[in-house]
């Protein structure tokens, strides 16, 4: 009537990947199983996912603990980018995601511009908080100076 699986994919109805589920024969045996989104759970298996999800603990723990390293750099830093100006203090241009990232890098920070938290390029000289999300559990932030291109 019911057999116990262990899911390989998120399946919304079921559960996440890696859990342990019961479900009606007929649907393990003709769909889950043949469409390989569950495997069944036997106790070689149930020992491999867990071994598994340890490998998948470790390795998420060592990203959190160097984006941890990488946000103590960050926290507190004060980076500068000089721009041409216009009247009315606007920018000739525009400073992007893509000016922080590369900026930050010639400081010695490999910060990837999909990782900085920006709501809209900045167009005038000032100074900005710039969030930079380095893992689902650390945020850093970091002063920006915008300054005018001295002639």
């Amino acid at each position: 009537m019911f057999m116990e699986v262990i899911l390989r994919e998120d399946i919304s109805t079921l559960g996440k990947a890696g859990e342990v589920v019961k479900v009606r024969d007929g649907y393990g045996r003709n769909y889950l199983l043949p469409q390989k989104k569950a495997i069944l759970a036997d106790a070689k298996n149930l020992q491999a996912v867990a071994a598994q999800k340890k490998m998948i603990e470790i390795h998420q723990a060592k990203e959190r603990k160097q984006a941890e390293e990488i946000a103590a750099r960050l926290n507190g830093l004060e980076v500068t980018i000089t721009r041409g100006v216009g009247s009315n203090d606007r920018l000739f241009g525009s400073v992007t995601k893509m000016d922080i990232s590369t900026t930050l890098r010639q400081q010695g920070l490999q910060i990837d511009k999909h990782l900085i938290e920006l709501e809209a390029a900045i167009k005038t000289i000032g100074t900005f908080d710039v969030g930079v999300k380095l893992h689902p559990e650390v945020k850093a932030v970091f002063k920006l100076w915008v300054v005018r291109e001295t002639k």
